[in-house]
């Protein structure tokens, strides 16, 4: 089960960002709110690197009203167009796997 949470955090932080930037606590507190997706900075953290080096997140760095300035991150277009390719695909593949499962039930 961590292999399917694993592979969906990273399109669910996609999506997240393509609501508005945001700095990487921020993004584990968004995520926290959702138990099944919950992350801490040690997953977010490194995560947030190889979107970038991916180049699906751009950062930049914003002043803080409270403590030292933060790195944000915001969506690429290539980003963009990945977070689109997966909303499109996980439908196709919630419903195989939703009739599978229903299947096992009957």
């Amino acid at each position: 089960m961590s292999e399917l949470r694993r592979g969906t955090v990273v399109f669910c932080v996609l999506a997240l960002l393509d609501e508005r930037e945001r700095y990487a606590v921020e993004l584990v507190s968004d995520l926290a709110d959702t138990e099944a997706l919950a992350a801490s900075q040690g997953t977010i953290y490194p995560l947030l690197s190889r979107l970038r080096d991916d180049g699906l997140v751009a950062t930049t760095w914003q002043e803080s009203p409270a403590g030292p300035p933060r790195r944000y991150y915001r969506l690429t277009d290539q980003g963009q167009r990945s977070l689109e390719t997966f909303r499109e695909e996980w439908v196709h593949f919630r419903e195989a796997v939703d009739q599978l499962l229903q299947k096992g039930q009957a």
